[in-house]
């Protein structure tokens, strides 16, 4: 007879592949926008001090004139993170010197470079290393020059 159990089976398995089959399709699922690349820039310490992680920005810091994305390290280098003072900063000296603090840093934003001519073999040599690992790790993103110098970019101000 028609309504066999078997039957049965065999319709509702015939009904359950119709509707697999024919219903209508769901919304490809949508990935997130990528973020915007980045292109190799000359920054001026001013032009830097933005990239310190807050407000969602980047997080960037120089090492001897290099400057580097340390993103992806948000939580040593971002806000609220052990290395926070060097964001959208020159990190030379603290890192040579193994230094957190705010000294550390040079404070005229406007003023030269630090040099760091003042720093002793052990120190040119733990800065040397920290150089090594930002360069395995990290992408360089740009160079940092002082203000005024030739290759400076005009801040969009």
């Amino acid at each position: 007879t028609i309504a066999s159990p078997l039957n049965l089976v065999l319709f509702a398995l015939f009904i359950l592949l119709l509707y697999t089959r024919l219903r209508p399709a769901s919304k490809a699922p949508t990935l997130p926008a990528p973020p915007a690349p980045l292109v190799f820039k000359t920054f001026t310490p001013p032009q830097l001090k933005p990239f310190n992680g807050e407000d969602n920005k980047p997080v960037f810091l120089a090492v001897r004139g290099r400057v580097f994305d340390v993103t992806s390290g948000r939580n040593f280098y971002g806000p609220e993170g052990p290395y926070a003072n060097f964001a959208g900063r020159d990190a030379s000296r603290g890192l040579a010197k193994g230094s957190f603090d705010e000294e550390m840093l040079t404070e005229d934003l406007h003023g030269p470079l630090d040099r760091l001519e003042d720093l002793s073999g052990d120190e040119i040599e733990s800065l040397n290393g920290w150089e090594e690992r930002f360069n395995a790790k990290y992408l360089v993103v740009g160079k940092l020059v002082p203000v005024g110098h030739a290759d400076a970019e005009p801040d969009d101000e």
